[in-house]
């Protein structure tokens, strides 16, 4: 029998899309609203960002972490929680003087990016191995940063998911893998087709399975267009799949998406269409070797 298929949804993600997609969630409450609609969906995990509800933009707040993961736990709804460690990492070297960081960085201390996880406990929390050009700027996560960042997830009794954009990222989590940074069964995401990391081709996905430690569980995405092509490829390879308004806004061409729970129904009806069974959150607890809900 075969291992079934975990579903995560991305709600929000940090970058300024509200305003290209009326159904990308702002306040914790439309975030966690959305999250539960999601899990009701078929969403086995749900990936958590927050935002400013004024600016619209990607915050740090851990008071609208807290909220949403309240509403979300009050609801009663059985989902795992997975929240972002990503903030935090912006470099934007500043003009004239590129060793000061300009407008637009975010770049702070490990310890702060990892303050909500250790007030929440969430069951995961996303840790980025590495470093890249991101878009326009800088995403800077040095070795000794992540060492700091995963010392302190182990000590707050969260999996970390390790997001790695190129293989590079790989190599380096590989490293901390045989150091003894994260305990086993570790659990790897392939990102996808952001600039400018790996593309979102079949043989990168193929490629970047294939440098993973042994035993490890994985999933892995493609962002835009590719959302949907790589959830069928990722089960199809042994892995899950993520999709969510983080990283995709259409349903299909021209059709934005109305929800995060429509991605998800449209990812339930891709696997079940190849012959994949789309785990529950308890199977998929049972899959990562997760704590369970506190």
């Amino acid at each position: 029998m075969s291992t079934p298929t975990i579903i995560t949804c991305a709600l929000t993600g940090s970058a300024d899309t509200a305003g290209k997609n009326p159904a990308v969630p702002v306040t914790p409450e439309e975030i966690a609203t959305s999250g539960i609609e999601a899990a009701r969906a078929g969403a086995a995990i749900i990936h958590i960002h927050v935002r400013d509800p004024e600016t619209r933009l990607g915050s740090m707040n851990v008071g609208y972490y807290r909220e949403v993961v309240e509403r979300v736990r009050d609801s009663g709804i059985d989902v795992v929680l997975n929240l972002t460690t990503g903030p935090g990492a912006r470099f934007v070297p500043g003009d004239p003087d590129p060793k000061t960081a300009g407008p637009g960085s975010t770049i702070t201390t490990p310890e702060r990016r990892v303050e909500h996880i250790l007030a929440l406990r969430p069951e995961i929390c996303s840790l980025d191995m590495g470093s890249m050009n991101f878009g326009p700027h800088v995403f800077a996560n040095i070795p000794a940063h992540l060492s700091k960042m995963a010392a302190h997830i182990r000590e707050a009794g969260v999996k970390p998911e390790l997001e790695v954009f190129e293989a590079g990222h790989i190599q380096l989590a590989a490293k901390m893998v045989a150091d003894g940074a994260f305990d086993a069964p570790q659990l790897f995401q392939i990102v996808l087709g952001v600039p400018w990391g790996a593309p979102s081709t079949p043989e990168a996905m193929l490629f970047m399975r294939n440098l993973l430690p042994p035993g490890a569980n994985w999933a892995g995405f493609g962002i835009g267009r590719a959302e949907f092509p790589f959830v069928a490829l990722a089960a199809m390879l042994g892995g899950h799949c993520r999709v969510g308004l983080e990283d995709n806004l259409y349903l299909e061409k021209g059709v934005l998406a109305p929800s995060n729970a429509a991605l998800v129904e449209k990812a339930v009806r891709i696997l079940e269409v190849t012959g994949a069974t789309v785990a529950t959150s308890a199977q998929a607890r049972e899959i990562l070797g997760l704590r369970g809900r506190p």
